[in-house]
């Protein structure tokens, strides 16, 4: 699936329940910064290897997947009201990182 198949689906979600009204640009930012913080959590006080032993228990990778899921969801429908294009936005960004942090030559 792509950008743009995934937010079709998300409208569709959404306006199926009546809820455009409330997925204004500063709400839906807010709510993806909410999102992201119900994410941190999940890593709050815990090292790298502790977290990476964690997520080997199904229940709590499923945990961090939905949080992650849901600020997915959220910077998608933001896309969608600013008109702008994830799948475009990406790959521009990939390419300017490219240029900015060029692959040097080891050794």
């Amino acid at each position: 699936m792509d950008f743009r198949e995934l937010e079709e689906r998300l409208v569709a979600f959404r306006d199926a329940r009546g809820w455009k009204s409330y997925h204004t640009p500063k709400n839906l930012a807010i709510s993806a910064a909410v999102e992201l913080g119900e994410l941190l959590e999940h890593f709050q006080w815990e090292s790298d290897e502790e977290i990476l032993e964690a997520v080997k228990n199904p229940g709590k990778k499923e945990a961090i997947a939905d949080e992650i899921a849901d600020v997915v969801i959220y910077l998608t429908l933001l896309a969608h009201e600013l008109g702008i294009s994830l799948d475009e936005a990406i790959e521009r960004k990939i390419k300017k990182n490219a240029e900015k942090y060029p692959v040097r030559a080891s050794g």
